[in-house]
């Protein structure tokens, strides 16, 4: 009996407030309508173990947390989720469709939080290997702009949230080195557009991906 193709490895990154939430559904509802099997998954979380280290990362305190014990706990959730969940999926030929991955550790602790990449680029090696997302889709909008999303939400900002815009704009800035370096393997989109607009662009990427899966 044959092995079933390896799903492709989806990741959906971007600032606070570019829409990742809603743009995931909808990529979800895509794949759907393609006939094509996938899951759904987020960083850090995953699993019931990862997500109560996201608990742990996310809580605000009074105690402050130190740069490497924050980059730790992210990487301690990931193993557990890359290994326990993501990819088995990925061998069993499902696709898995992910809200963030280890471009948001370069961007929000590499970049937000200053910490050195070299560390990143260890813990990465440590726990990932060679296994990278095969697509990395940016949602990217002006700081200012995802600030005024998220201000304008009922709910109370997490410990990342509450972060001034001179942490988001590092967090951007990563975000669009990453993806000028390796512009095949990562499709930015602008997410200051309206809805329908970037939706269109994300069905577009989507398109691509197909296309290119089946050459």
């Amino acid at each position: 009996m044959t092995e079933p193709r390896r799903g492709l490895f989806i990741t959906m990154e971007g600032t606070e407030g570019v829409g990742k939430s809603t743009n995931m559904e909808f990529l979800a509802n895509q794949l759907a309508a393609r006939g094509i099997d996938y899951v759904v998954t987020r960083e850090p979380g995953g699993t019931p173990m990862a997500e109560e280290i996201r608990e742990l990362l996310l809580r605000r305190r009074e105690e402050p947390v130190q740069g490497l014990t924050e980059l730790l706990l992210m990487f301690a959730a990931r193993s557990q989720h890359l290994h326990s969940f993501i990819l088995p999926r990925l061998k069993e030929g499902v696709w898995v469709l992910c809200d963030r991955f280890t471009d948001a550790t370069y961007a929000y602790q590499g970049g937000g939080r200053q910490m050195p990449m070299e560390q990143v680029q260890l813990l990465e090696q440590l726990v990932q290997g060679d296994r990278r997302p095969d697509h990395v889709l940016l949602l990217d909008a002006p700081v200012a702009v995802g600030m005024q999303r998220i201000r304008g939400r009922d709910l109370a900002p997490d410990r990342f949230e509450q972060e001034q815009q001179a942490f988001f704009q590092r967090v951007q800035d990563v975000y669009r080195e990453r993806a000028r370096q390796a512009p095949e393997r990562y499709h930015q989109i602008d997410a200051s557009q309206p809805l329908n607009q970037v939706q269109s662009d994300l069905s577009a990427v989507l398109d691509t991906i197909i296309m290119g899966r089946h050459h």
